[in-house]
């Protein structure tokens, strides 16, 4: 008889798939995409998915049996396998790894090691040293104890020789434990007990009820509410209504004057009304742009949709999906960063009511778990699905257009942890693994993307107007090196910047004002020795946060409180170098004291609904001034805003970086075009040390393909992207010199297979994160090079030097198009 086995996909960072043992019964049930547990190692259990189904046993190990089967269905589909694939193999990870990112944790089960008291055996508790007995007296009041919760008894970060010593007593045990991490949220509600519905029988109840107020008083606000909703009601409503506690309830539901019901709800719901609004109908400008979109579709090429700031893009792409739904097919809007989100969620909620999903980094682990399930389900409520990147990897079953808003952004990319993948280009792919149409725009369109258009590869469409003809901002540069000189800035702002926002604020209009560093100064220094505070795991200095008076690194999170002298020479002559957001807003709360002051960074919006509350706020012009950083540039529309201004672009422009010109084009423009967005013409004021600098020109007069010329030209020149490909390798290791040396023998071996085009090893910037040291190494692959034979290349040679055994614990990272 055949004996049936399965390749499963673990969420660990194995290259290989591993065999499985299964029986005739369940190689029946099983299909690819079904989720099973199954024993790994010595004592692990973890969640893998099931991708083939066959009857080869594996030649070099023993095929161990699954533990169990978790699934009915399978919840991943198979465009979703191969779309997996194509990232493990293009981005050089592992499919477990991908296979990991993709999926909410909530479906990733894994064993838990839970501790057990040994009951069978005598203790002589004086013999235990203090560790081991309080384990063992915190196992004598709890059954079962996590590792976690030992942890946190002891106060320790490292138990296991504590463990293993209890063990080698044979005081302890221990119990692999699976248990499924999602609940379904349910929520309590109450209705009148059949006995009491009529009205004679309420009056009864109220008449026994009057000698208990609250309790009479909790029933009248039942018996109004379901009055009006004629279903049963919430228990928290009533609470609320009623104005009484869940004791009171609880009396009411044990004496059976109350039944509880729980109904199983979804976390996210849509809370709007049923009318949905008609879509506004679309000026020529956007006509025309919609008409070249529908041809380029037509000859299935990608379209780049290159919009102006505020010339109505989001219009375009809500007449797109409104065309894609009515065929019954999904649409997948990208946006690059959660602060868009929330505020394209209520445009598009309000045109299309509850068939918009929403999934992003900032939704919990149950939430994402009810999106993932209505998606796969291809339920009415997940027809839309809006989301940051990780909205790629949702089970579509009939996706019909992807659209990738502010497709040039950076955040796009992901770092880490692996897949370290670029979600536009990624999308573009997924799009057409399922066939759908695939839309990019933008107000400053990537190189890469423009290029393609230039080549032919791409479709375009342009709007050159904003919407309702209003005129582009006014643009100024300001020479701070001139004001400094003159003693003319106040603080950070040159007059000629404070004078606009005076103007702005007495116009009754607001401001945002730009400064792309979070923290209050980058450098604290004392000005007698000269020595800055360090962080002791990074090559960086501490950003001073006054606001909760720390020092702060912002690669590690290392912080300590604010040094009163300083510590090399005791003087406490501590002076702050540089200026970051929450400078920016002391200084503006000084010169303007009756403006109300915002600020949006890091910092601010650390909380589920923190951008909501800061963007709500400014919407409704709560806030005068907002302070930010570059989250602020990145589509939002706020209609009131006059003037924005920027308090530094030489910190933009003078970054290591072969990007950093076409990315300062980019932010400037996208902030400029957050003023003057309804009737007037917006205004904007750049401060700058060197104002006629080609970028910033270009900017002012709105020169795209000006910039876009020049950046292809130096390009084409040195060997950059889009002409090559790129594909950057990281070494990290805590030691200094054996990194040097393993980044060194690995940059020969690509020397010899790729000769000139291999940059480096080379020292980043920050050359020393969390006390591992970092060394880059850049490989620059030409147009006529395949792509794939470089990667197997690349992959033989680290197979080398994995087997030499000095080398072994240094950390080797590949970034595939590294940006």
């Amino acid at each position: 008889m055949q004996q049936d086995f399965i390749n499963v996909i673990l969420p660990i960072p194995i290259e290989k798939l591993f065999t499985y043992k299964v029986t005739k019964e369940e190689a029946e049930v099983l299909n690819p995409g079904m989720r099973v547990a199954v024993p790994f190692g010595k004592s692990k259990i973890y969640t893998a998915l099931v991708f083939e189904i066959h009857n080869t046993a594996p030649t070099v190990y023993e095929a161990k049996e699954i533990d169990q089967i978790l699934d009915d269905y399978p919840i991943v589909t198979t465009i979703q396998l191969r779309f997996w694939q194509w990232l493990a193999q293009y981005y050089m990870c592992s499919i477990g790894e991908v296979f990991r990112s993709a999926v909410p944790s909530a479906l990733l089960l894994e064993s838990e090691t839970l501790i057990l008291r040994n009951d069978r055996v005598e203790i002589e508790e004086s013999d235990l040293p203090d560790d081991e007995f309080m384990v063992f007296e915190a196992l004598q009041h709890q059954s079962i104890l996590r590792v976690q919760e030992i942890s946190d008894i002891l106060d320790k970060k490292n138990i296991i020789p504590v463990l293993n010593r209890l063990l080698h007593k044979n005081i302890i045990f221990l119990k692999e434990e699976m248990y499924e991490q999602y609940k379904p949220k349910l929520v309590r509600y109450v209705q009148l007990g059949k006995n009491h519905r009529s009205e004679e029988h309420l009056e009864a109840l109220l008449n026994s009820l009057t000698r208990a107020p609250k309790q009479s008083q909790v029933v009248l606000s039942l018996f109004q509410l379901q009055a009006v909703t004629k279903k049963p009601v919430k228990v928290s409503d009533l609470e609320k209504a009623s104005n009484s506690s869940s004791a009171i309830v609880k009396a009411l539901i044990d004496k059976g004057i109350l039944e509880e019901h729980f109904v199983q709800t979804d976390r996210v719901v849509y809370g709007g009304d049923e009318e949905t609004e008609t879509l506004k109908s679309l000026n020529d400008y956007q006509k025309g742009a919609l008409k070249d979109i529908k041809s380029s579709f037509e000859d299935g090429k990608v379209v780049l949709l290159h919009g102006v700031t505020s010339s109505g893009k989001t219009e375009v792409y809500v007449k797109l999906i409104e065309e894609f739904l009515s065929q019954g097919k999904q649409a997948l809007y990208l946006l690059p960063e959660i602060a868009l989100t929330t505020q394209l969620i209520s445009r598009l909620q309000a045109y299309f009511g509850e068939k918009v999903a929403v999934y992003h980094s900032k939704y919990n682990v149950q939430e994402r778990v009810e999106v993932w399930n209505n998606v796969l389900q291809n339920k009415p409520v997940a027809q839309i699905v809006i989301g940051a990147r990780s909205a790629l990897f949702l089970p579509f079953k009939d996706l019909g257009l992807v659209l990738v808003d502010e497709e040039h952004e950076s955040s796009f990319k992901q770092y880490d942890p692996a897949p370290r993948y670029h979600a536009r280009d990624a999308a573009i792919v997924l799009g057409n693994l399922h066939g759908s149409n695939i839309l990019l725009g933008s107000a400053t369109p990537s190189v890469e993307s423009f290029y393609n258009v230039k080549v032919g590869k791409y479709g375009y469409a342009q709007i050159e107007r904003r919407y309702g003809n209003v005129l582009m901002p006014d643009m100024e540069l300001v020479d701070i090196k001139e004001q400094s000189r003159k003693k003319r800035m106040k603080g950070h702002f040159s007059e000629r910047l404070l004078e606009g926002i005076t103007e702005t604020l007495d116009n009754g209009e607001q401001v945002i004002l730009f400064q792309n560093r979070r923290g209050f100064a980058p450098i604290m220094e004392c000005t007698t020795c000269g020595h800055a505070p360090q962080c002791p795991n990074c090559d960086v200095s501490l950003t001073y946060h006054q606001h909760r008076k720390q020092l702060r690194c912002h690669y590690c999170s290392y912080h300590i409180a604010l040094q009163e002298t300083c510590q090399a020479c005791g003087n406490a002559t501590l002076d702050t170098k540089g200026f970051g957001t929450e400078q920016v807003e002391q200084e503006l709360n000084t010169l303007f004291p009756n403006a109300n002051v915002g600020r949006m960074d890091l910092d601010t919006t650390r909380g589920k609904h923190g951008y909501e509350k800061i963007i709500t706020s400014f919407e409704q012009q709560e806030i005068d001034i907002l302070v930010g950083t570059q989250m602020l540039t990145k589509g939002l529309d706020f209609r009131n805003v006059n003037l924005v201004g920027i308090m530094n672009a030489d910190s933009l422009l003078n970054f290591p970086d072969f990007k950093a010109h076409e990315r300062s084009f980019q932010l400037l423009t996208q902030v400029a075009g957050r003023a003057g967005r309804t009737k007037k013409r917006g205004k904007v004021i750049i401060q700058s040390y060197n104002p006629n600098h080609r970028i910033l020109q270009q900017v002012t007069t709105g020169d795209y393909n000006g910039m876009f010329q020049e950046q292809i030209y130096e390009r084409e020149q040195y060997k950059y992207p889009p002409i090559n490909r790129i594909i950057k390798i990281t070494f990290k290791h805590k030691d200094y010199n054996k990194l040097n040396e393993a980044a060194e023998w690995f940059a020969k071996s690509l020397r010899n297979s790729f000769g000139a085009s291999v940059l480096g090893p080379e020292y980043p910037p920050v050359a020393r994160i969390r006390n591992q040291y970092i060394k880059n190494v850049v490989i620059k692959i030409g147009g006529k090079y395949s792509l794939v034979k470089t990667k197997n290349s690349i992959k033989r040679i680290e197979k080398s030097f994995n087997a030499i055994s000095y080398y072994r614990g240094i950390r080797v990272i590949y970034n595939v198009d590294h940006i």
